[in-house]
């Protein structure tokens, strides 16, 4: 599976609240809760996102509580990946059980605001268009590619009958 999309670059510590704002939690509908993602710390943010795109951060991103509604956010607003050095744990389970394919990279940090990248889950590799470099994450075992691919835990349970 390959996702192609720009960088969307974001700091450190990128918590729940900051990916989608307790106010709007009243709502599970993921494109509902996509018009609010990331309005916090970057206001424009949603006017600027082609479907497809890619979501770029530091250490820790989605850390705080253990919200759903924050990788719904991030999925209903276009966003096709996430790319981070870290994630908190239960981002991570929370984001898989949607299909949202959230990659841990080292070499974040090279990545800068704008720059075109490809994904290629199967092997693990990202690769920087725009400055034609290549970074190495994880290869999600088979389990969980079947999830990402079925676009969420529920899908992939479905279409195992």
């Amino acid at each position: 599976m390959i996702i192609k999309g720009k960088a969307h670059k974001f700091g450190n510590d990128i918590n729940t609240d900051d990916i989608i704002a307790a106010k709007y939690l009243v709502s599970t509908d993921p494109h509902e809760l996509g018009r609010h993602c990331m309005e916090h710390v970057r206001p424009d943010f949603v006017s600027k996102i082609v479907k497809g795109d890619i979501i770029v951060a530091g250490k820790y991103f989605g850390c705080g509580s253990s919200r759903e509604h924050a990788p719904l956010a991030i999925v209903g607003c276009g966003i096709s990946a996430v790319i981070a050095r870290s994630f908190a744990s239960i981002f991570f389970r929370n984001s898989i059980n949607i299909g949202l394919p959230i990659l841990e990279c080292k070499e974040a940090d090279k990545i800068e605001e704008g720059d075109i990248l490809e994904i290629a889950l199967d092997n693990g590799i990202i690769s920087n268009v725009s400055k034609k470099q290549i970074y190495k994450t994880a290869v999600f075992p088979s389990f969980l590619q079947r999830i990402i691919r079925a676009k969420g835990l529920i899908n992939a349970v479905k279409n195992r009958r």
